[in-house]
């Protein structure tokens, strides 16, 4: 068996996509196997306004072998237990997507299809009540979570909240301390090698000029390579997710941090609040044709809880994917790929998730169409189940009489997604065929605060006295909130210090 002959691997653009795919890489291979080269310019920005990531972070971060404590101080994290959705449902509803799951599966049944027959014989506590990461959530408090089954800490899981342009720098010092090489310039041309199609090398505006065996396009929306240098087209789910702005703003801090995000509905789209150490993170995501750009910029400043610290940010993107985000020898990561917004926080972990991709797919030719294949299929599922998942959430709204709300509430949806609708209406089945990165306890809190009423439960949850179940859920409602209670307050247990006393920058 030959080993690869790809030795030399270029990434073209730094930010998050650049020096997460650096570190990643070179704690994967060792520089005398991989070369790895990041070319980037001072002169092109960096989008960096995401802010939140989800549970599968951890599995990055402990791969490139960073320590979770220096990680939280170096990019001025919090800790994430979950998404907080406000006026989605209607205005004045309310409901969040916790991580983790409510309880565990009791007789092979789910834990929610014992909650739905109780609820059809009127037990009055809402399932968010054993949903350990929401009931922490709500008391403001964090802990990790416990391999011990009897606890409810068994059932948590987190993320993190973190500057993403700080996170840049933390992993190119790790990169740069494992011999990947850094170049500051800007790519003025993109070679082909005229045989075979692939990227022969990089022409740098002062003349010089990189070659490599496999380049990784992390250039942004520009598409540098995959785009204009292999011509790979650009599908457009914009008919599905219209909002195509984001305006960003920074803002004091003046309260101790809460462990999730919050997403609230408006007029032309939804505005994000992710609190760190050092300050908050607003946005509003907007579609163009219903609102200006100063307008949403107006919106989004009177919507702070403190005074903005800079000027709005805005940023232009079209909802959608690479036909083929990998060809030849180039692979997109990042928003060269595509995009999906930012609504459940999934923009870094679709840049980790081509990574892991890449690395199990990793080629053993400069162009090697076996690997690509089945990598390019990979992440086509993977953004078509997350692509529904963000549907779902404007499609199933009650906010009538607002342009947009009605628009989205009316439209045809993928016949996957109406699937899904269907099977949890039927019976509270919230497992899906081709689940990748949102399984059951996913769909299941956004359907629910959606307002899908499932009509039945799974029969394997009639297979208990219904007094046996109800004492059951109502000991165990009571010790979820006295664990929940007996954590550390979310800042105490980040050892932050006062706001005052902390950088703005």
């Amino acid at each position: 068996m030959s080993a690869s002959t790809v030795t030399r691997l270029v990434i073209v653009g730094g930010g998050t996509a650049g020096w997460m795919a650096a570190a990643f890489l070179s704690s994967l291979f060792p520089a005398r196997q991989l070369t790895l080269t990041v070319v980037e310019s001072a002169e092109i920005g960096t989008v960096g306004v995401g802010e939140a990531t989800i549970p599968p972070i951890q599995v990055f971060n402990k791969a490139v072998g960073i320590d979770e404590a220096e990680f939280l101080r170096a990019t001025e994290g919090t800790y994430k237990l979950g998404i907080e959705f406000v006026d989605w449902l209607r205005p004045g509803h309310r409901y969040m997507h916790p991580f983790g799951q409510p309880g565990q599966a009791i007789n092979g049944a789910s834990f929610h299809a014992w909650w739905l027959r109780l609820k059809a014989a009127g037990y009055p506590h809402p399932l968010s009540d054993f949903w350990m990461s929401e009931v922490l959530a709500r008391k403001n408090r964090f802990d990790f979570p416990s391999s011990d089954p009897r606890t409810p800490k068994s059932t948590l899981s987190y993320a993190y909240h973190f500057d993403a342009g700080l996170y840049g720098q933390f992993l190119r010092r790790i990169a740069e301390s494992r011999s990947v090489r850094r170049i500051e310039a800007t790519v003025g041309s993109v070679a082909l090698d005229g045989a075979d199609g692939t990227v022969s090398h990089l022409e740098l505006t002062d003349g010089r000029r990189v070659e490599g065996d496999f380049f990784i396009d992390c250039t942004g929306f520009r598409g540098l390579l995959i785009g204009h240098a292999l011509g790979r087209e650009y599908e457009d789910w914009s008919h599905y997710l219209p909002a195509n702005r984001a305006v960003a703003v920074p803002s004091e801090r003046v309260a101790p941090p809460v462990p999730y995000t919050t997403a609230t509905a408006r007029a032309a789209g939804w505005q994000w609040r992710i609190n760190l150490r050092h300050r908050t993170g607003n946005g509003y995501v907007y579609v163009s044709d219903l609102i200006s750009d100063d307008e949403a910029a107006a919106m989004l400043l009177a919507n702070l809880d403190a005074p903005a610290v800079g000027d709005p940010r805005f940023l232009r993107f079209t909802t959608g994917r690479r036909r083929q985000s990998r060809h030849k020898n180039v692979l997109a990561v990042g928003l060269s790929s595509g995009f999906l917004e930012p609504l459940e926080s999934t923009s870094i972990h679709f840049i980790q998730h081509a990574l892991i991709k890449f690395a199990a797919t990793f080629p053993l030719a400069k162009d090697d169409p076996v690997s690509t294949g089945i990598y390019n299929r990979i992440m086509g599922e993977e953004l078509e189940q997350v692509r529904d998942f963000l549907i779902f959430h404007y499609h199933a709204n009650q906010r009538v009489g607002e342009p947009l709300w009605d628009r989205v509430r009316a439209m045809p949806i993928p016949d996957s997604l109406v699937e899904k609708m269907d099977l949890f209406r039927a019976r509270g089945f919230a497992i899906f065929p081709n689940q990748t990165l949102f399984q059951e306890p996913n769909w299941l809190a956004v359907m629910l605060g959606q307002g899908i009423e499932p009509q039945a439960y799974d029969p394997l949850a009639d297979t208990a006295p219904l007094e046996e179940i109800r004492s059951g859920f109502d000991a165990m409602r009571r010790t979820v909130h006295q664990v929940a209670d007996s954590c550390r307050p979310h800042e105490a247990f980040l050892g932050a210090a006062p706001a005052a006393t902390r950088s703005r920058a």
